[in-house]
């Protein structure tokens, strides 16, 4: 039998279709939900550092430390400092916001370091507060530079979720232990294919986000004009 025939007839069997559904959306649960909490922490403490100049230095060094932790190392401690079972997502979920957070911190001091002083200083002198000023100025104008890094973060989350099957956590990933464990390649390239195309279609929706929040940032085709002769 070749190996697109095996596909074929794993393809068609109803009860790994439907397992195939079932972990698709484990994965994007799993994927997904940390990298807004992730956003939302690193934006935080971004603010932190923009807010107090001499913590700057000690948050990236603790957010580098953060990330360096091997995934199934994180995965394996955190229930015994949180008080969950082994098996329980939100573990998964709780290690991958802290290696979004982890991630994007640089990048969102660098995206707030981006924004020109002179509009923090006039919406200083409009009478903006620092909190109000952060929200509805200087954040909105940093999402240019945020993008790229909430991006890679996407990616990168995507892919650490498949470690999960290793301890028994779904999503994606338990396709390719499966096919492991048997010797049988179809769920593998099932849930390789699977893996790379939501990948694909999140890095999509979040190009199209930031061209959303940045209406402002769309530069124009320079309109030719046509010298008669």
């Amino acid at each position: 039998m070749s190996f697109l025939d095996e596909l074929g007839q794993y393809l068609g069997s109803a009860n790994n279709r439907e397992q195939i559904v079932d972990t698709l959306a484990e994965h994007c649960y799993l994927a997904l939900l940390p990298l807004v909490l992730g956003i939302v922490l690193a934006i935080a403490i971004g603010w932190l550092g923009r807010a107090w100049p001499r913590a700057r230095g000690v948050i990236l060094v603790l957010a580098n430390l953060v990330y360096t932790i091997p995934s199934l190392a994180l995965f394996v401690v955190i229930p015994s400092l949180i008080g969950t079972k082994m098996l329980d997502s939100i573990n998964v979920v709780v290690a991958l916001t802290l290696y979004t957070a982890a991630l994007l911190v640089r990048p969102v001091l660098d995206a707030l370091d981006a924004v020109p002083p002179a509009v923090i200083a006039s919406a200083t002198a409009m009478g903006y507060r620092p909190a109000r000023r952060f929200l509805t100025v200087e954040l909105p104008l940093a999402v240019p530079v945020l993008a790229a890094g909430v991006r890679v973060a996407s990616v990168s989350n995507i892919s650490l979720v498949s470690v999960g099957a290793l301890i028994g956590v779904g999503g994606l990933g338990v396709l390719f232990t499966d096919g492991f464990q048997r010797e049988y390649f179809s769920p593998i390239v099932v849930g390789i294919v699977l893996t790379l195309l939501l990948a694909l279609v999140v890095d999509l929706l979040l190009v199209l986000l930031r061209r959303l929040l940045t209406p402002w940032d769309r530069t124009p085709a320079p309109v030719k004009t046509e010298v008669a002769a």
